[in-house]
């Protein structure tokens, strides 16, 4: 199986700095994507960043410029550097990877962590 846990949620004012982490775990050949997602009340799941096994990225365009996905491979880690937070962003955020756990797997199965909870006061 494939395990992963986040880290780094809480409450921080406006304007504030917090960064996520996220550790997968378990059977794991390789990853090819790793990201977060975020789902805030009343509303559906949104993508916030992804980044793929070259290094590129992508993100939601209401945090471009504030935030910053990162990973490191050899760890099987992702992180999310969340700067100048704004109460729009408060929502539980969720890490995904895709996981190919055996060298004969052509593509990864998504996996999903239990989520963090980020709330920016105003």
């Amino acid at each position: 199986q494939v395990q992963l846990v986040e880290s780094g949620g809480g409450l921080m004012q406006a304007g504030g700095s917090l960064r996520l982490s996220c550790a997968a775990s378990g059977s794991i050949f390789g990853i090819d994507a790793m990201g977060w997602y975020r789902r805030a009340p009343g509303q559906r799941r949104e993508l916030v960043a992804n980044i793929v096994s070259d290094g590129n990225t992508n993100y939601l365009d209401s945090v471009k410029g504030r935030f910053t996905i990162s990973r490191d491979n050899a760890k099987n880690m992702v992180y999310l550097q969340m700067n100048s937070l704004k109460p729009e962003d408060t929502a539980v955020y969720y890490c995904m990877a895709l996981v190919r756990r055996r060298i004969s797997d052509a593509y990864g199965d998504e996996y999903w962590g239990q989520g963090t909870q980020v709330t920016v006061s105003s």
